[in-house]
């Protein structure tokens, strides 16, 4: 009889996921102190084929296969019910998928899930996996968002081998895991919640959902720094990220993809959350554009692009004398360091000299906008704040600003004219190359501009 394989461990940093074959106190990949969990190696196996014999005639060997060969299939989706869900998925949800959506204690992520379970039990089998809270907790919620309970299947389970177990018998379409930092197996002795656990309890779910179609939601956690919690290979393992943002004092919430392997990155959908759970906004720029402020100084509506969606959003800046030696300069939904980058271009190549007055500028609604469309409706609105003089009645603007003072186009130019149209705006003051034939657009007086100093000139 042959011996037994030994058993082997190994020391993985709890920060970082750095291996060691022995404990230390200190990591040497991160710097962290007493971070090293011991974990439990699993044994290769003895009738493992070896990989120095030859290759030739094994049927489980890949081969190098031309492309121009490979059957393409249509990618089929299914709806989860949720309009706004469906956009930021890429059209709906993809056999196989595993989707990774983080965000902040309390924005609506379970919430969210569990809409989309309700919605989708009358056509597939779903199973919500809780390892947070406890069956009744879950029902309990599903009567306060005023769900059915008929269809709804969950499982109370933090071991991913006894959730794997319950899902090859009740063959799910698709599961929900809540969350994915306590689940554990039982190959690693590591704590649930650690950089091992983590990676390995989401390994073997991606694994089961590509072996068997089932599709798979993960909800991970957040660090106060943002970010999804725990190893980095987390967010590459899966095929699509989505984070929820939004204020804690505003009742908007923002999905956005941040990765997507079946649709396009940076997708946005907006949701109001209420109490009974989150409605989808299916015009955000009607929403946004709602307070009445839009005709006041220091406002300027710009039309941003998130995803395949053209965005009306209103940019608001307040300019008032300093009574610091350094004045302040802050951005709320903008980079901080591109503001003062605009500042100093604006008093280069347009003569507005800010260096003694605090700026302050905020995006309307809790949006944030990461394109430098943003650039001169940022520039107009500072301006109009320090001359105390509001932009003529619906006007629009979009355009990146250059450090020597040009206006560069931005991308889709014609359908950000074409938004700004259905809303009944009648001024557009944009780069040359953006402008589009004269009367393209009846109603509307496309103003195209070449320099900052043109653009406050038309403002």
């Amino acid at each position: 009889m042959p011996p037994s394989p030994r058993k082997r461990t190994a020391y993985v940093c709890n920060s970082c996921g750095a291996e060691y074959p022995k404990w230390q106190g200190q990591c040497e990949a991160c710097g962290a102190w007493n971070t090293l969990s011991e974990i439990a190696l699993e044994p290769a196996a003895t009738s493992a084929p070896s990989r120095r014999g030859s290759w030739a005639g094994k049927a489980d060997v890949a081969r190098i296969t031309p492309l121009v060969n490979v059957q393409q299939s249509e990618i089929l989706r299914a709806s989860t019910g949720i309009g706004e869900f469906d956009r930021v998925l890429g059209g709906g949800l993809v056999e196989g998928a595993v989707v990774l959506i983080g965000g902040d204690p309390g924005i609506g992520k379970s919430t969210l899930l569990l809409q989309a379970l309700a919605l989708m039990s009358g056509n597939t089998r779903g199973l919500y996996v809780t390892g947070e809270e406890s069956l009744a907790q879950v029902a309990g919620r599903a009567l306060r968002l005023d769900l059915s309970l008929d269809g709804l299947e969950a499982l109370a389970e933090t071991c991913v081998e006894r959730i794997l177990e319950q899902a090859a018998v009740a063959k799910p379409g698709f599961i929900i895991a809540d969350s994915i930092q306590t689940l554990w197996t039982e190959t690693l002795t590591a704590a649930p919640g650690s950089v091992s656990q983590v990676r390995e309890s989401a390994a073997r779910l991606v694994r089961y959902a590509k072996e068997t179609g089932t599709a798979v939601f993960l909800v991970g956690h957040v660090t106060k720094e943002g970010g999804i919690a725990g190893p980095r290979v987390l967010e590459h393992m899966v095929d699509a990220v989505l984070y929820f943002e939004g204020d804690s004092g505003s009742r908007f919430r923002v999905l956005r993809a941040f990765k997507n392997r079946f649709g396009a990155v940076n997708e946005l959908g907006v949701f109001a959350m209420g109490d009974k759970g989150l409605r989808e906004v299916p015009n955000p720029s009607a929403i946004f554009l709602s307070g009445g402020s839009a005709h006041q100084p220091g406002s300027c509506v710009m039309v941003t692009r998130e995803g395949t969606r053209p965005l009306l959003v209103e940019v608001q800046a307040l300019v008032d004398a300093s009574p610091l030696s350094n004045p302040r300069r802050v951005a709320v939904g903008l980079e901080g360091n591109r503001l003062a980058m605009l500042l100093a271009v604006l008093h280069r190549h347009g003569g507005v000299l800010t260096s003694d007055q605090d700026v302050f500028v905020n995006v309307v609604g809790g949006i944030r906008v990461q394109e430098t469309a943003a650039d001169l409706p940022v520039l107009l609105a500072v301006l109009s704040s320090l001359r105390n003089q509001p932009l003529a009645e619906k006007t629009i603007a979009f355009g990146e600003v250059g450090l020597s003072g040009e206006i560069r186009p931005v991308p889709n130019g014609e359908e950000r004219l074409k938004e700004a149209a259905t809303h009944g705006f009648k001024r557009a003051i944009v780069a040359k190359t953006n402008a589009p034939k004269a009367g393209s657009y009846k109603g509307m007086e496309v103003i195209a501009v070449e320099r900052l100093a043109d653009a406050l000139e038309a403002a």
